[in-house]
């Protein structure tokens, strides 16, 4: 059913809002995505502070042009067009939707995206999917930083078994006498 010129505004104005907010943008083609399929994919998405939104292609050409974000033209991208807004971690959607593009053989996949406003094509967005999350990266800076002091414990703690060790035979030998 056609949409009235009130309904393409509201969705204008909702695609231009979550632009917006998002930190990221990911376009993926679902052809042969089945309906309970897309609905997992939004939950798991949902889960990670991100939207999974079904676009028309010049419905986002207009917010794209209007928020000045250029290199891309919808139009021009194949299938089904699907947008994925990353709200808290830029990399997460990207983690999510590869991990489903192997679950399911494929159904779904990336055509391209948005990252600080610049536009990633579909091979600089597999990249993207392959590096370690916010979490993963915080937990390496603070082993990393930990593993000095953890080192300097050790050494402390051996030094202080030596002489544990160098009393307690101090002590065998005292009391052998």
């Amino acid at each position: 059913m056609a949409k009235t010129k009130q309904q393409k505004k509201e969705m204008l104005a909702d695609i231009k809002e979550k632009i917006d907010k998002s930190k990221s943008m990911v376009f993926t083609s679902f052809d042969s995505l089945g309906v309970k399929e897309n609905e997992e994919l939004r939950n798991k998405l949902k889960a990670e502070q991100s939207e999974y939104l079904v676009v028309k292609k010049t419905l986002l050409d207009i917010a794209l042009k209007e928020k000045k974000i250029k290199g891309v033209d919808a139009k021009e991208l194949e299938g089904k067009l699907a947008v994925v807004f990353g709200y808290e971690d830029e990399v997460a959607p990207t983690k999510i939707i590869a991990a489903f593009i192997k679950e399911y053989d494929e159904k779904i996949k990336f055509i391209g995206g948005f990252l600080e406003n610049k536009y990633l094509d579909e091979d600089e967005i597999n990249a993207l999917s392959k590096l370690p999350s916010k979490q993963e990266l915080y937990a390496k800076i603070v082993g990393s930083i930990n593993a000095p002091v953890s080192g300097f414990v050790n050494v402390l703690a051996g030094n202080l078994r030596k002489l544990v060790y160098v009393i307690k035979a101090i002590e065998e030998k005292t009391s052998a006498r």
